[in-house]
Parts: C-alpha cells; sequence; structure tokens
C-alpha cells in the first residue's frame, strides 16, 4: 500500500459524503487479530472520513459492507454494532472474491450532511 492511490477517500456532493471503502489498515498495514479487529479498524478509518466533515456515525445513511467470506459476518455484525447503535444506516453485504491487499472486510458508506 505505498503507492498513492487514485481516489478520494471522501467527497461532499450537496448534503450529502459518500464514503471511498475502507479497510482495516493502519499506516498502509493491516491490523491483526482477523476480521473483527479489521472491521473495528475499518470503521475507525470510516468515522475518522466524518470527522473530517463535522460528522460523525449518526449522519450515516447507508453502507455496504463486502467480505471475502460470509462466515466472517457474525463478526463483523458485532462490531459494526458498536458504531452505528441506534437509527441504524441501510446496508448491504456481499460476499466477494477477493479485497485489495489482502483484506478481509471493506466498509463504504452515504452520509447526510442535512440542510
Amino acid at each position: 500500500m505505498s503507492a498513492p492511490l487514485p481516489l478520494r477517500r471522501s467527497v461532499a456532493a450537496g448534503n450529502l459524503v459518500a464514503l471511498s471503502g475502507q479497510i482495516g489498515a493502519v499506516d498502509g498495514t493491516l491490523v491483526e487479530g482477523g476480521v473483527a479487529a479489521q472491521t473495528r479498524q475499518a470503521l475507525a478509518n470510516l468515522v475518522a472520513q466524518l470527522a473530517e466533515h463535522g460528522l460523525t456515525a449518526a449522519d450515516v445513511i447507508k453502507t455496504n459492507v463486502f467480505l471475502v467470506s460470509m462466515d466472517d459476518f457474525a463478526a463483523m455484525n458485532a462490531e459494526y454494532a458498536l458504531v452505528f447503535t441506534q437509527d441504524f444506516p441501510a446496508r448491504s453485504a456481499v460476499a466477494v472474491r477477493e479485497l485489495p491487499f489482502g483484506a478481509s472486510v471493506e466498509i463504504e458508506g452515504w452520509a447526510y450532511r442535512g440542510e
């Protein structure tokens, strides 16, 4: 993950903020501890992107979760429920063959900035 990627981690568009997919990495290195730890870090990365727009997890209206194995759904869901605790965003969760940098989970989202 040393080369810069041709993307923006988040983009504000009117009242919406699109959040690029976040994996469980810190300083370009995946965290250890399996899908639970990677989910925790991916969500922390997502929340950090929200903060750059003055938003919190409560402002997220939609997420898309990509898992390399649906066997990891319960572990991901347990960590997810610690961040999104009420007024849950709409969510899709799908299995994919592979994720960048060998990640087990990637989470992207949309947030609403209000009027």
